[in-house]
């Protein structure tokens, strides 16, 4: 299986600044191990919009998966309380 590239949206990197660094460092974990397994156990098919999810503890990491170019493309995380609206 081939590797995936991960780009960041400029919105998931302010996120990602603004979380406290022991959530940021297992979250940049989570998005790492995206590279290798696109869709590992836990993800989800969103619905009612394009993309995937996987959970990272209480947060969210959304993405879109383009399998003919190896991209992932993280949209969006945060807590899971505020990631769906």
């Amino acid at each position: 299986m081939s590797n995936y590239t991960i780009l960041l949206s400029k919105k998931a990197e302010k996120q990602l600044d603004k979380l406290p660094k022991n959530i940021a460092i297992s979250i940049i974990e989570g998005i790492s191990l995206l590279e290798t397994d696109s869709r590992p156990n836990g993800c989800k098919k969103l619905k009612g919009r394009d993309g995937f999810r996987i959970r990272v503890g209480d947060y969210r990491i959304i993405y879109e998966i383009y399998d003919d170019e190896l991209i992932i493309d993280v949209i969006t995380l945060g807590h899971r309380k505020d990631i769906y609206q």
